[in-house]
């Protein structure tokens, strides 16, 4: 399981991490991490525009896991 931790980081700087972690492999299942609601947005929608399903869960921390999913 790939994991990207993105806490922390405001849009574009998630998606781009997104684009470049589907680049070297766009078919195995990926948990982006982040903490603001842009990204959790901005993420899901790049993420489904590639095909994948998305399920949002909140880490207690402030923090949601979004798990990406072929």
């Amino acid at each position: 399981m790939r994991t990207l931790d993105c806490r922390g980081l405001s849009c574009p700087q998630p998606v781009v991490m997104l684009h470049q972690a589907l680049a070297s492999d766009a078919s195995s299942p990926l948990d982006v991490i982040v903490d603001n609601e842009a990204s959790v947005e901005n993420v899901s929608r790049a993420a489904r525009k590639k095909g994948f399903a998305v399920e949002a869960k909140d880490e207690g921390d402030g923090a949601v896991r979004l798990e990406l999913r072929k």
